[in-house]
């Protein structure tokens, strides 16, 4: 009889309380709120940066909407109202229209190649009044996140596979096709960021390993470019060298072919051979040594992969094959199809270059301006190089520099320390999902914010080449800040859907 009391006061008090067994909870309580006050942190610090960057001491306002920082308080108005909008959607809304939010972006994107006006060289932004103006390359991210979601998502979907691969991988590339058309090179290489989604959902590591090592070949090329060893070009020789090396660390290593390190013994013999007949004998170019070692390797695995059928060490060929293709393409790239300002600021990046009042300034300016902070700043409105505006478009893409000079380098380590714990939660709501759709739409929010938080600070602080992207809630913009907040949200959106019941 107790029993039944109890039973009956638990249910009388459920409906009390709005507890049915088959009722939604509360969003509002059951929303990630550590990463609800992390995004809501980096944007209050991005305003005040705003504020810092774009003070001008003739009109000394904050709000009015005549300055950047006015403005950039309608966007956040605008921002939280998008918000509100995406936590009130059905929880199937963005798996259920994902293709057809991707197909419109795509539509946009193209017609802004042939309808959007020359700004800055590049044909990205739509105007619609003279003071509004929208990228939709920002708003292509979240659709090519929420597309792969949804491609990955489906019944016994296999990355591994051949057509899905290349069905995915041209989900990727059609956004990023048509952002070039638009001559915006900095926005479209976000794209490549998704390369740690598929890495996540199980594409080999080689991938990313041979992504990596292109660019140390072209770092290489271009840093020793006419530089000469007797008759060999130090750059091929060295280039040569590690792909050498790499082939016999697979092969040993990963492949554990032990029969490798008599191969490893073969290779330098013939160094040593080669080099005594060039220092006594007649000058040898080591590149066609080199080449001539890899190839005599690449036909060795070929027929011990044919013999034993085991096609992995066709990998190993192909890797090496492409190494000295890519090697050899890289100076006509670089000399012929790059343009010359491109050229320049890459040559500056690497230190082959230095011009300070032209490729340079930018980058120069900005690490004066950060350096000039020290440990505690200058203080707020006290920076003299923001304030004089020594460096250009300081409250957007370089707005970083606007901390480091004002706050030091403990705002600067604030500002890291804030963008650090929130891609760790991030990685942890998508690790923490049910669904394919919701982990794999996750991994292509944290791949999003890691590029441009990781590549912006370092442009600023000339470790990186100036790509010209935004840092994610800092820099001005409304399409910037909206983007990222529509990113961000539907993810909050999909991660909260896990505690819905029907």
């Amino acid at each position: 009889m107790n029993r039944r009391r109890k039973e009956k006061f638990r249910k009388n008090k459920s409906c009390r309380e709005g507890l049915m067994p088959n009722s939604k909870p509360n969003i509002w309580k059951s929303l990630d709120w550590t990463t609800v006050i992390l995004y809501v942190l980096m944007v209050f610090m991005g305003w005040i940066s705003i504020c810092g960057a774009s003070y001008n001491i003739d009109n000394p306002q904050f709000f009015s909407l005549s300055t950047r920082s006015g403005m950039q308080l309608v966007w956040i108005g605008v921002s939280a109202i998008i918000i509100f909008i995406i936590m009130m959607l059905d929880k199937n809304f963005f798996e259920t229209l994902a293709f057809i939010l991707y197909g419109l972006i795509i539509l946009l994107l193209i017609v802004t190649v042939f309808v959007a006006p020359d700004i800055k060289g590049s044909h990205s932004w739509l105007v619609i009044t003279p003071s509004i103006r929208v990228q939709p390359a920002e708003f292509a991210k979240f659709a090519t996140a929420l597309a792969l979601a949804k491609l990955m998502n489906m019944y016994e979907f296999k990355l591994l596979t051949f057509r899905n691969f290349t069905v995915a991988a041209l989900l990727v590339f059609l956004p990023i096709l048509c952002i070039i058309l638009q001559r915006e090179a900095g926005s479209a290489l976000v794209f490549l960021a998704f390369s740690i989604v598929f890495y996540r959902e199980g594409m080999s590591g080689f991938v990313i390993l041979t992504a990596l090592l292109a660019a140390i070949y072209f770092i290489i090329m271009l840093r020793y470019e006419g530089v000469m060893w007797e008759m060999t070009p130090v750059g091929e020789l060295i280039v040569l060298g590690i792909i050498l090396a790499l082939m016999l660390i697979i092969l040993r290593f990963v492949f554990n072919e032990r029969t490798m390190s008599k191969y490893f013994t073969i290779t330098l013999l013939i160094a040593i051979i080669a080099s005594y007949i060039s220092r006594y004998f007649i000058n040898i170019n080591f590149v066609w040594v080199g080449i001539g070692l890899i190839v005599a390797f690449s036909l060795i695995l070929i027929v011990f992969s044919i013999r034993n059928i085991i096609w992995k060490y066709v990998l190993v060929v192909v890797f090496a094959l492409l190494s000295i293709g890519f090697m050899f393409s890289v100076n006509y790239v670089f000399n012929d199809i790059m343009k010359p300002h491109q050229q320049q600021r890459i040559r500056v990046s690497l230190g082959l270059e230095d011009d300070p009042a032209g490729a340079g300034y930018n980058v120069n300016q900005s690490k004066i301006a950060i350096g000039s902070g020290g440990f505690l700043g200058k203080g707020f409105l006290n920076g003299t190089q923001t304030k004089l505006k020594y460096v250009p478009e300081q409250d957007t893409d370089f707005i970083f520099c606007t901390v480091g000079e004002e706050f030091g380098f403990a705002g600067a380590f604030v500002v890291l320390l804030v963008y650090g714990l929130f891609l760790l939660r991030l990685i942890v709501l998508a690790e923490r999902q049910s669904t394919t759709f919701g982990r794999v739409y996750g991994y292509g929010v944290v791949s999003i914010f890691f590029f441009h938080a990781a590549v912006n600070i370092g442009m600023v602080s000339g470790l990186t080449p100036v790509i010209g992207i935004p840092l994610p809630f800092f820099s001005y913009g409304g399409s910037s800040l909206m983007g990222f907040t529509i990113l961000l949200f539907i993810f909050l959106r999909i991660d909260y859907a896990r505690k819905e019941k029907g």
